[in-house]
């Protein structure tokens, strides 16, 4: 959040939206930065408005907040899910099989 906090302090003060400067303001701010986050947002915001887009994000409070920065985020968030899911049906699969399997084993010594 706080690299898209300092896009946001750069544009409001007219500053150039570039990695030296995202850098800056996130070094200023005793924040640990990671290059190529830094990067990926120089590279997303490219080609946004970002007045338009803060604009567009108070004009739909009831909207999920997701401006044109945020989708990486957003990305990286919906990929943790679903692997979250896939682990938890994975797992219920396999307590699945285990049950079948011991409900199996019971059969057989009753049945020889």
């Amino acid at each position: 959040m706080e690299y898209v906090y300092a896009a946001l302090i750069l544009n409001e003060s007219g500053e150039e939206l570039n990695e030296e400067n995202i850098t800056g303001v996130l070094e200023a701010a005793g924040v640990d930065v990671e290059e190529s986050r830094v990067k990926a947002l120089v590279a997303a915001l490219e080609d946004v408005d970002i007045e338009e887009a803060v604009a567009e994000a108070a004009a739909a409070p009831a909207a999920p907040a997701a401006g044109a920065a945020g989708g990486a985020e957003e990305a990286e968030e919906e990929a943790e899910a679903e692997e979250e899911e896939a682990a938890e049906e994975e797992a219920e699969a396999e307590e699945e099989e285990e049950d079948e399997e011991a409900t199996g084993e019971g059969l057989g010594d009753l049945f020889g």
